[in-house]
């Protein structure tokens, strides 16, 4: 850093706080470090006592720490993200709507592993709401060497860090399985928690069917469903490992094959995911547990099946870690660990 005349300062990086004192008025900062001096900051730099000030010295090869963060910002921002003005090396992102956010957790990784910069996000493949806030950058140092940011810049590639997915309006057929309902024995209390968990993400029901335990019965209600135009079938009841559980059978008769069938994740160890056609229409198997624990793993799927993304084996396999529901007395869902 070097002293200067504050008149000659115009276009320089401050390289401490200028502070100002108003007797019975205030006292603080009016300007901060890293500050790039205005021609109309000089009066008040003036007013407060600072003929010179020590800034930064020119340097070609260093960048200040708003247009480092600029850097940071294009390559995390992607679709549906609004941005932030950067202040003090700093850019906030936040959701232009409502969906799914999505996270490069490999590229996030390296950014952050290159020093002297930061991404901070919240955990992807949640939820977010039009307003919340996804991620903060941060320059550390006041400048940084330019071409660190351009090998991070590089490195990183086109694609952004992060997305946000919007959900998609989706037609959503129920089979609702058991002798028990089907007989009208007990009243179905599963149902109605289907629907509202669906609901909230704006889908709508093309159809609802009842069947009993044989599995040919539930095939053909599935079968019926599809060609009602639904475009993600959901049963209910039958995902035991039980003889007379045959609702896995039926959707593995109708897909053809299974996703999966179980997961790491309690409650939802029983759940089943297939896809059918080319179209790739999720069919999913709901284990009892959706019906009574307020959150289970159709809450962790549910959202990525709404915006569309297609589940892999591996998708499920990651799940363990964060997997367990802790059953607290006041769910937090999702501002707690599960699915995290």
């Amino acid at each position: 850093m070097k002293e200067i005349r504050t008149v000659d300062a115009v276009g320089h990086v401050l390289c401490h706080d200028i502070t100002q004192i108003i007797k019975d008025v205030s006292k603080g900062p009016v300007f901060r470090k890293g500050h790039i001096i205005r021609e109309e900051d000089i009066p008040v730099l003036l007013s407060v006592g600072k003929d010179h000030i020590y800034v930064w010295e020119n340097d070609a090869s260093m960048m200040h720490e708003d247009d480092a963060a600029e850097v940071l910002c294009a390559i995390s921002k992607g679709e549906n993200i609004s941005r932030g003005e950067a202040k003090e090396g700093k850019i906030e992102l936040r959701a232009e709507c409502d969906g799914l956010l999505k996270i490069d957790e490999e590229k996030l990784k390296m950014v952050n592993s290159f020093g002297q910069m930061m991404i901070a996000t919240r955990h992807g493949n949640f939820p977010v709401h039009r307003g919340d806030k996804l991620a903060g950058t941060r320059i550390i140092p006041l400048v940084i060497e330019k071409e660190k940011m351009e090998a991070v810049k590089a490195k990183a590639g086109d694609t952004p860090i992060l997305n946000v997915l919007p959900f998609q309006h989706k037609k959503v057929g129920i089979v609702t399985t058991g002798n028990e309902v089907f007989h009208g024995r007990i009243k179905d209390t599963f149902t109605p928690v289907v629907m509202e968990k669906v609901n909230e993400f704006g889908a709508g029901i093309v159809g609802h069917k009842y069947s009993d335990d044989e599995n040919e019965h539930i095939e053909a209600a599935i079968r019926e469903l599809l060609e009602a135009g639904a475009d993600m079938i959901l049963c209910t009841g039958g995902m035991s490992v039980d003889p007379d559980d045959k609702t896995p059978l039926a959707i593995r008769n109708v897909c053809g094959s299974v996703v999966t069938y179980g997961a790491p994740v309690l409650p939802g160890a029983m759940f089943l995911l297939a896809y059918y056609g080319e179209k790739q229409i999720p069919v999913m198997g709901l284990p009892g547990c959706v019906m009574y624990a307020r959150r289970t793993i159709f809450d962790l799927v549910l959202p990525r099946i709404m915006v569309g993304e297609v589940l892999t084996k591996e998708d499920f396999d990651r799940l363990g870690q964060g997997g367990l529901c802790l059953d607290c007395e006041v769910c937090t869902f999702p501002n707690c660990g599960f699915g995290k």
